[in-house]
């Protein structure tokens, strides 16, 4: 069943049997969350038919009940009772990753606002051969019918990257991806990305930078010198233990045996952090559902755009236009939109402090 029948803010989730799954698209995570927060602070109460009205009203935009309950825990919110008032408040887990990840872009500014290290933000995405805008004008007695293909037709994976002076020079790569269907990140692997980060970014950006990236899978391989998983074998939790001159007991099973390692274990080293600093860079990683950290997800949405009006369904013009599309983002697009984000984490990091303050408030005025 095609995603937009559902409504234009719900993508379809990938699942080979039984009725799919549906979640709610990237660009509207951060729309919720601002509206939650902004409630909180105002000591509103929230619920999610005031969320899902607030879309429909304000948005246009209409989210079936279970899809958004699903995406609310998804994004990290939980329902319970408020000391003075019912509200969502975030996870402990996911305040905590946004304060790790914005206390090091804050120490990474000056007093005047310039830069320590310069900052790079890279990311992928896909636009298929048939992505069209939905809206058109049509007569009504005609209704609004028109020559459309039916399928998405063959897909494209893009990887680049931007800095404050637009798109990184010589980084962009765009490959035709095996499937038609499912998340891009499947379409990406470790041997693929590595390679591409190793030749085509490192050398393109400038010394001691600040690589910022989200949480996929094949941005966190382990090195291989690195702490045992909970699937690791036996045998190679009792090696690491000698390696380490921690003593263990023979009887000890395996569960008993990792977490005399995690105990132990300093913080897990990633392949990709061992190049980047091999390179004389380093890496940062956005806090998993904030899509609103990263500026060059609106640097795709207009090159999709610009893809989507000027589509004629072949191959041939998409590749025509996918590099006037790529040059929609300009530098000062970039800029403006880095600058963006920058407010937006000063936001979130005094809006923190201001809803923490509030509920230690509301707990010292219950215990007396």
């Amino acid at each position: 069943m095609a995603a937009h029948k559902h409504g234009k803010g719900i993508e379809e989730e990938t699942k080979e049997r039984g009725k799919p799954h549906y979640r709610l698209s990237c660009n509207l995570q951060p729309v919720i969350r601002e509206f939650i927060r902004d409630k909180n602070l105002k000591g509103r109460k929230i619920g999610a038919e005031q969320i899902q009205d607030y879309l429909l009203k304000k948005h246009d935009i209409e989210i079936p009940m279970s899809t958004l309950l699903r995406s609310l825990n998804r994004l990290g919110f939980t329902y319970g009772i408020g000391k003075r008032r019912s509200t969502l408040k975030e996870r402990d887990y996911v305040v905590l990753a946004r304060r790790r990840y914005l206390r090091r872009k804050i120490a990474n500014r000056n007093f005047d606002g310039s830069l320590k290290q310069a900052e790079v933000y890279l990311d992928e995405t896909y636009i298929n051969k048939n992505h069209s805008n939905q809206f058109t004008w049509y007569l009504d007695e005609d209704g609004p019918w028109v020559n459309k293909p039916s399928g998405k037709g063959p897909r494209l994976i893009i990887v680049h990257a931007i800095t404050k002076d637009g798109w990184v020079n010589g980084a962009q790569l765009i490959f035709d991806a095996k499937k038609r269907t499912g998340d891009y990140h499947g379409q990406m692997n470790w041997e693929n990305f590595s390679k591409w980060f190793e030749i085509q970014l490192l050398p393109n950006i400038p010394a001691n930078s600040l690589i910022i990236m989200d949480n996929a899978g094949y941005h966190n391989v382990l090195a291989d010198d690195s702490f045992p998983t909970p699937k690791t074998r036996k045998e190679e939790l009792l090696a690491w233990l000698e390696r380490n001159c921690i003593p263990w007991i023979d009887d000890m099973l395996k569960p008993e045996l990792y977490a005399l390692c995690k105990r132990f274990a300093p913080a897990p080293e990633f392949k990709l952090d061992q190049i980047a600093e091999a390179a004389g860079h380093s890496i940062l990683r956005t806090p998993q559902y904030h899509p609103e950290f990263q500026p060059i997800e609106t640097c795709w949405a207009i090159v999709k755009n610009y893809m989507g009006d000027n589509c004629d369904f072949t191959m041939k013009s998409f590749h025509a236009q996918l590099p006037l599309a790529l040059a929609k983002v300009k530098s000062r697009t970039c800029k403006k939109l880095i600058a963006k984000v920058a407010k937006q984490e000063d936001k979130y990091w005094d809006e923190d402090i201001q809803l923490y303050e509030e509920i230690d408030e509301d707990n010292q005025r219950i215990d007396c």
